[in-house]
C-alpha cells in the first residue's frame, strides 16, 4: 500500500474512533458513568456497589445527566465532593502519567521487535532459484518442441 493512502486509512480510522468518545464526553449514559466512578466506601466502581453511598451517587448522576451535564462535568462535581479517587482511572500527571505511557510504550516497542523481526525473516530465505537443476537434453528438446508446437 502507499504509504500516503496508509495515511489517510490511519486517520480515518483515528477520527471513527473519535466519534464515540466524543459523543459519550456530551452525552453520558447512567451505565458508563456507574463503570468509571468508585464509590468511598466499599472501593468497587458504582455499578458494582449497593452501599448507601453508592446509591447517593447513583442518582446525582442521573440528575445530572438529566439537567444535560457532560461527562466532564460531572466527574468534575464528584472530584470536588469525594476527591480524586472517586474517578476509576489514573491522573494524567505525574507518577500517575506512567499508567498511560508505558502502555502505550509496549505497544510500539512491540511494533517495533515485530518489524524488525520480520524484515530479518525476509532476508534470510534464499532467493528463489531461476532455473532450478538443469534438465536433461532429450526433456529440454521435447519441452522446446511442445512450446514451439504452442505459440504457432
Amino acid at each position: 500500500m502507499h504509504p500516503g493512502r496508509a495515511l489517510l486509512v490511519a486517520l480515518a480510522a483515528l477520527l471513527l474512533a473519535a466519534a464515540p468518545a466524543l459523543a459519550s464526553e456530551r452525552h453520558p449514559t447512567q451505565g458508563e458513568m456507574e463503570g468509571e466512578i468508585i464509590c468511598p466506601t466499599c472501593h468497587t466502581t458504582l455499578d458494582q456497589s449497593d452501599s448507601p453511598i453508592a446509591q447517593r451517587m447513583k442518582a446525582f448522576i442521573a440528575r445530572r445527566i438529566a439537567a444535560g451535564d457532560t461527562r466532564t462535568q460531572i466527574e468534575n462535581k464528584l472530584i470536588a465532593t469525594f476527591g480524586e479517587s472517586v474517578v476509576a482511572r489514573p491522573s494524567t500527571h505525574g507518577f500517575d502519567l506512567l499508567a498511560w505511557l508505558l502502555p502505550l510504550a509496549g505497544i510500539l516497542a512491540g511494533a517495533v521487535v515485530l518489524g524488525v523481526a520480520a524484515w530479518g525473516w525476509t532476508r534470510r530465505r534464499p532467493p528463489p532459484s531461476a532455473g532450478g537443476p538443469p534438465l536433461d537434453p532429450e526433456l529440454e528438446r521435447r519441452v522446446d518442441e511442445e512450446l514451439a508446437r504452442f505459440e504457432s
